[in-house]
């Protein structure tokens, strides 16, 4: 016997427990998100969650630019 109790319909939160903000995109490094739509996840109507969800893959590639390591960050200063 299934308990429906307990059952949601909506879509599920793309965190892949890498929770890190990266410094200049200001984005997470394991799903993507900003800040903001993490912290407002739960609060959120479907339909904003799926355009969330919708515009993540585009923001992968922000993270795969190499940035020039340690010499990079000396040379901003």
């Amino acid at each position: 016997m299934k308990d429906d109790i307990w059952s949601r319909n909506e879509i599920e939160s793309p965190c892949v427990r890498v929770c890190v903000v990266h410094p200049e995109e200001r984005i997470c490094t394991g799903c993507f998100r900003t800040i903001d739509e993490i912290a407002g996840w739960s609060k959120l109507p479907n339909e904003e969650r799926r355009a969330i969800m919708e515009a993540l893959p585009d923001r992968a590639g922000r993270l795969k630019k190499r940035r020039g390591g340690r010499a990079a960050r000396l040379r901003k200063d």
